[in-house]
């Protein structure tokens, strides 16, 4: 596709109104604006206002793109093109009033994703690439770190709020990275934590249950800022797999060996 970049520039600013819109709204919830998809699981009409604007803004910049979205505001069709959006991930932390919530867009084409925006609403951060560009936040290039050994790193992960299947493993996992890095971190916005990856404020995210929505921008970014993304089988399965891992290049090869031994070699 043409010009990614320009392209890349119009949907940071619509990430951006919808991130102005969803700010606008931390002190107007209430407990009767919450619907319950599950008993984790919640939904406003914050989440459906900032879909809607996000489907409509995006279907004017490509009028025949398709979309893959959270709250359902239109259906998936098997286009070439389609937009993977999450319009407020964190939900929970945004009824609480804590940070971190952020809107996530990529574009896919067929399979690839090719742009990618993660506007982390609560510190006015947007984090964005494009296929075959660098990745950026607020304008400047981010870059993974370097780190190479566990015993300096920092590790995020999410925790499972409908899929316990797979808790007990998980559970090993956080006790070895507990006793072997700096520490595990938990901010409830895996776009975010992607992000972060690609910024050099974690070492490394891995989680399971994942939906494609939660991670399609945030992968992008980790590659272009010169990270490495794959399933707990070390597999390209990420986006619609349900489980990632996703790090710089320094503790890739250990996190995957750790995370495979435990998660899938049993």
């Amino acid at each position: 596709m043409d010009n990614l970049e320009k392209l890349c520039a119009e949907v940071v600013k619509i990430s951006r109104e919808a991130g102005a819109f969803i700010r606008s709204q931390v002190q107007v919830v209430t407990p009767d604006n919450v619907e319950y998809k599950g008993i984790h699981d919640f939904v406003t009409y914050v989440d459906k206002t900032s879909e809607k604007m996000l489907v409509e803004k995006l279907s004017v910049l490509l009028p025949d793109s398709g979309f893959l979205v959270e709250e359902k505001s239109v259906e998936h069709t098997n286009k070439e093109l389609y937009w993977i959006i999450d319009p407020l991930d964190g939900t929970t932390n945004f009824l609480h009033g804590l940070s971190p919530f952020a809107v996530s867009i990529a574009l896919m084409e067929k399979d690839e994703v090719i742009l990618a925006v993660v506007y982390e609403v609560t510190q006015d951060e947007c984090f964005y690439t494009w296929q075959g560009g660098a990745a950026y936040l607020n304008g400047k290039v981010i870059r993974v770190t370097e780190r190479d050994k566990f015993s300096d790193s920092l590790i995020a992960t999410g925790f499972p709020y409908y899929d316990y299947e797979r808790i007990h493993p998980f559970l090993k996992t956080l006790e070895y990275f507990f006793n072997n890095t700096h520490g595990v971190r938990r901010l409830g916005s895996a776009a975010t934590d992607l992000a972060y990856v690609a910024c050099g404020r974690f070492e490394a995210f891995y989680e399971y249950s994942l939906h494609p929505w939660d991670v399609a921008a945030g992968v992008l970014l980790v590659k272009n800022a010169g990270g490495k993304v794959c399933d707990f089988s070390g597999k390209d399965d990420y986006i619609f797999g349900q489980e990632l891992i996703a790090s710089n290049a320094g503790i890739y090869d250990e996190l995957l060996k750790v995370i495979k031994s435990i998660m899938v070699d049993k």
